[in-house]
């Protein structure tokens, strides 16, 4: 399947911006199943400053802004053709190593909500578990807009019982990790039947399945992705795979305005 994206991050800012700096992670990722076409990111109010590779080989993109601007607009598209490997990925690939991702995170930490819907988990393989930790978040955590943000843990989303598909995600990562698998978040984009419109980027977990390698799980949709999904960032969970981050001085009282089509060719 062949699709078309746009994503344009606006930042503006009620007074100037004496200076900042931004990373940013909107390019999607090249593998087996996913092959770039064309991707074109333009600035406004800014300047990019250099171009490299993390240790989760993520594009980043580093834009800088100086003294005076009070917007910042960030646009990024292209066109991405992806293939139907029911969510397998593939063997693991540096430079980060595999046993970093049994890691936990201040977001992904194990605590009783964690470890007790880990217990509940059974399957006659670690794939099995996989995706039966993908029924359960799905089963039991109401997917609802508005009740955590970007630092919201495992734990709020377990014991609140609802979230959006950042936290359904750190809920998997969390539990994978304390059941001994390998786990990274994901940020992506997800065509959606409905709609070309949305507000945010979308995400989804990958564990890593001996003899499989990388296999992608969606627990806000409960289905492994297919080629609807455009991978772009991996990291350990949202930190390190956030579309944007950065840091500033000055610019008081910011408004951020996102705006993203995804649509079929």
């Amino acid at each position: 399947m062949r699709l078309k994206i746009s994503h344009t991050t606006r930042y503006s800012f009620d007074e100037a911006v004496t200076s900042g700096l931004q990373q940013l992670r909107k390019t999607p990722k090249p593998h087996a199943g996913q092959k770039t076409l064309t991707w074109d990111t333009r600035i406004e109010g800014g300047k990019p400053e250099l171009t490299f590779e993390d240790q989760h080989n993520n594009r980043v993109d580093l834009i800088s802004f100086g003294k005076g601007v009070t917007e910042v607009v960030v646009t990024s598209q292209g066109e991405v053709e992806i293939g139907n490997n029911n969510g397998v990925i593939g063997r693991h690939r540096g430079p980060a190593p595999l046993w970093l991702y049994r890691r936990m995170t201040p977001r992904t930490k194990a605590g009783p909500a964690v470890r007790a819907l880990a217990r509940g988990i059974v399957g006659d393989s670690d794939l099995d578990r996989a995706h039966a930790l993908m029924s359960a978040i799905s089963e039991g955590v109401t997917y609802e807009i508005g009740v955590s943000d970007s630092g919201s843990t495992a734990e709020e989303t377990l014991e609140a019982g609802k979230g959006v598909c950042q936290d359904m995600t750190h809920v998997f990562v969390a539990c994978a990790r304390h059941l001994g698998l390998p786990a990274r978040y994901v940020s992506g984009y997800l065509m959606l039947n409905d709609r070309e419109a949305q507000e945010a980027m979308h995400a989804w977990a990958e564990a890593h399945i001996p003899g499989l390698g990388w296999v992608g799980f969606d627990p806000s949709n409960c289905i492994s992705p297919d080629d609807r999904y455009v991978r772009v960032a991996t990291g350990l969970d949202y930190d390190e795979a956030a579309p944007v981050r950065g840091t500033r001085v000055g610019g008081e009282n910011e408004v951020l305005a996102v705006a993203i089509e995804v649509a079929q060719q």
